[in-house]
Parts: C-alpha cells; structure tokens; sequence
C-alpha cells in the first residue's frame, strides 16, 4: 500500500538524518577518543597507532560511512569506558527498561481507560470534579519530583523497597517488580492523567453526534450507547496517544532510572554522558530515536486500520 510504504521511507529519511546529525554533533564534541582511552599512557606513538586503529585518521565523512555500516551490522563500536562492545552494554540494560516501560504502561491503561470512562459517564458530577483537579495536579507534576517524593516516602520512611539497592529477577519476581512499581508510577501519573482528560473529551464529543441522539430517541439507555457505539468510535485518538505515551515512557526512564538506581539503558545513557562515552551514547540516541518514530509509525497503521478514511484523508491509496 502506498500509505504504509510513505510512512516507512518517511521514517528511513527520519532515522538517517537523526544519525547523521548525531555521529557528527558528538565526534565534534566530544574530542580525541584516542587521547581519552588511553590516558597517561599517552604517547606520540602509541597515540598515532590508536588513532589509525580506531579509524580516526580517516575523514569525517568517511568515518561516518564506516560507522553507520557497522552500526546496521550490529557492530556499535567499543566503549570507552567499559572497554566492551556497546551492544554488549546495551543488551545488559535493556531488561530493567523493557520492564520499567511495560510496567508503566500497564498502569496507565488499567487506571486511565476505566476513571475516563467513568468521568466522561458522569460528566458535572461530583466524581468528574474531583478527578478533574487531580488531573491538573498530576499534569503539573514532573515525574523527577514525583520520583524524589517516592523514594522518600516509599523507600527511606516506610521502607517498602531498599533505595539504591535493585534487585534482580534471581531475587524474586515479586521483589523485582515492586521495586519497579513506584519508579514505574512517577511515570505513568501524568500520562495517567493526560489520558483521562483526552478519553474524557473524545468521548463527549462523540457523544453530541446524531446517531447517539438517534439511538436515545428509540429509548436505547445511554450506558449501551456509550459502551457498543462511542468507545468503539474514540479508538483511533486513543489508541494514537497511547503509541506515543509508548515512545515518551522510554525517554522518561532515562531520569527515573537514575533517581531510583534503576540499572537500565537510561542510567547507561546518562553515565556515558557524563564520561564522553561517545560510541554508547551514540548508539544509544540512534536507538531511542528508532523507538520513537517506531511507535509513532505503528500508531499511525493501527489508526488507519481502524478507520480507513485516515489513510484517504492524508493522501494515501490502497
């Protein structure tokens, strides 16, 4: 379908300018690799060897070729710092930040799907009220400070999970993922929110349409209309929001993880960072961005699939 394969070459193009401007931003800042790794053992020679051993006596161009060619190999390069490959490091990590994501999106659907329903059911009342100033307190919360708070209360007051201290899956699957929960939860809140506000809308937008109206005139009770017609109708708006809540609770991990210890890709990234760790850093941003025009891309084709009218309206054909 033309649809689909415009969206793909729409993220080719995406994925090969975030790589071009990232190898070339951090080799240009992040300076002589070679006098890095090798430190006080730095010589004339051995530096000249190294150089010539890591490619950097080649053209930046030329270096940027060689390394997106090793990068679509699976070839990430060498850290500097752990001297091990970076797919290595990465694969090491990724477990706690799959985890630490699903769990969060978990919460959000579970939570905010059923209180927007619910809000939107009851629209004026009371519940709907005081889910509304929630909301807005949880949206105007970052989820750092909401982390810090947690693992004050949670973690130092109550001890309810040892702050600092994470646990594996060798340990327990239980204890592995209650310690993932309050990290998970400072996430997940103001998606949580931010979902239930849109839920709420879409949902009384559609139900101003005629066909509800016609529906109520032939005395069908409001609930069935909303739970057979109205929800099956805000899938598109929803199920895109939530492909992109997907794609930020990867980004939000990277300063929850370091709150919490959490030992993941987003601590990696923020280690690497601090270290001029240019290789994992590179790789690392080359691969959340994937993430992200990924979700956007799968959103995109789950909306489309639902309502085919998107795929028209946008100029594709089948």
């Amino acid at each position: 379908m033309r649809y689909t394969a415009k969206k793909i070459g729409m993220l080719l193009l995406t994925m090969l300018l975030v790589s071009v401007f990232t190898f070339f931003a951090f080799s240009l800042l992040s300076g002589d690799a070679a006098e890095r790794m090798l430190g006080t053992q730095a010589t004339p020679e051995r530096l000249e060897a190294l150089r010539v051993q890591l490619g950097l006596n080649l053209p930046l161009p030329q270096r940027y070729l060689n390394w997106l060619g090793a990068f679509l190999r699976g070839d990430m390069g060498l850290s500097y710092q752990y001297k091990l490959p970076v797919s290595t490091l990465i694969v090491q990590r990724l477990g706690p930040t799959l985890s630490l994501t699903a769990m969060a999106f978990l919460l959000i659907v579970l939570v905010s799907v059923p209180v927007g329903v619910t809000t939107a059911k009851y629209a004026g009342g009371r519940l709907d009220r005081i889910v509304t100033v929630f909301n807005q307190l949880l949206m105007s919360v970052p989820p750092l400070f909401t982390g810090i708070l947690f693992t004050y209360v949670f973690g130092l007051l109550l001890r309810l999970f040892v702050t600092g201290a994470f646990p594996t899956w060798r340990d327990g699957i239980g204890q592995y993922l209650g310690y993932l929960f309050f990290p998970a939860l400072s996430i997940a809140l103001p998606r949580i929110a931010m979902t239930v506000r849109l839920l709420r809308g879409c949902i009384l937008e559609e139900a101003q349409r005629d066909y509800v109206r016609t529906s109520m005139s032939r005395g069908r009770s409001r609930g069935d209309i909303l739970y057979r017609h109205v929800l099956k109708n805000t899938l598109v708006p929803l199920i895109t929001f939530l492909a992109l809540t997907v794609a930020d609770l990867v980004a939000g991990s990277v300063i929850i993880e370091q709150v919490f210890s959490v030992p993941g890709v987003g601590r990696l990234l923020l280690s690497s960072i601090s270290n001029r760790d240019t290789p994992v850093v590179q790789a690392l941003v080359v691969i959340l961005a994937f993430w992200v025009v990924v979700c956007n891309l799968a959103g995109d084709l789950i909306s489309r699939r639902i309502d085919p009218r998107l795929g028209h309206g946008a100029g594709g054909q089948t």
